[in-house]
């Protein structure tokens, strides 16, 4: 469980904390929480995600259930910096798109005194580390992992699989083109996969060698 930490004046380092977890999680939705718990405490707040992120809003984080917060969008994680001079707290979404400069950059600022807060998705829809999300969990001082609900057993899920027709790394989307998947569910869903592949394959290589005369 995440306690979140007071300041000490006293101290001259802040602290990363890291949000992370599959798709319809609540990744984004705590993120703004513990922004809003900051603004609320008149701390001086900024808050960036990737350009890329543009499905609900272009200047503003949204979370699924429609709970937003005013954003800056940046194109790389080295805008950062200067954008967040004199900040208390720093708030970065969607960290997995961002390039590896992100680890140092919020390194930087909290040894500068801030507090950042990363969410992001831990793995890409293939099951694998995403992006720069291992490097930034690794040096976070907090690490709060959550958890969507499996649409196929109900219990929790931690894959985020992709039903559209894409191998594309980056594919910005929804309910139409991701479900979150226990891992019991997510590895059935994916042998499927594979052995639909393998039948469509053997489908065209007899196809094609009937088309030649060579079958």
């Amino acid at each position: 469980m995440f306690l979140e930490n007071t300041v000490n004046h006293k101290e001259q380092f802040g602290w990363i904390e890291v949000i992370c977890g599959s798709m319809f999680s609540g990744k984004t939705e705590e993120l703004i929480r513990r922004l809003k718990r900051a603004q609320f405490a008149k701390q001086k707040v900024e808050i960036f995600k990737p350009t890329i992120d543009v499905r609900y809003n272009e200047d503003k984080v949204v979370s699924h259930d429609a709970n937003e917060i005013r954003s800056t969008p940046v194109p790389a994680a080295a805008n950062i910096p200067i954008l967040a001079d004199g900040c208390d707290v720093v708030g970065i979404d969607e960290g997995q798109f961002f390039d590896n400069e992100i680890v140092r950059v919020c390194n930087d600022l909290a040894n500068k005194g801030i507090r950042v807060i990363v969410a992001g998705l831990d793995m890409d829809f293939k099951g694998n580390p995403f992006g720069p999300m291992p490097n930034l969990m690794a040096t976070a001082e907090y690490v709060t992992k959550v958890h969507a609900v499996c649409t196929k057993t109900g219990n929790l899920a931690q894959y985020s699989y992709r039903k559209a027709k894409s191998n594309n790394l980056v594919l910005l989307g929804e309910v139409e083109e991701y479900e979150p998947l226990s891992r019991a569910a997510y590895y059935k869903s994916m042998l499927r996969e594979k052995l639909r592949n393998i039948t469509v394959n053997e489908h065209e290589e007899l196809s094609t060698k009937r088309k030649t005369g060579n079958g």
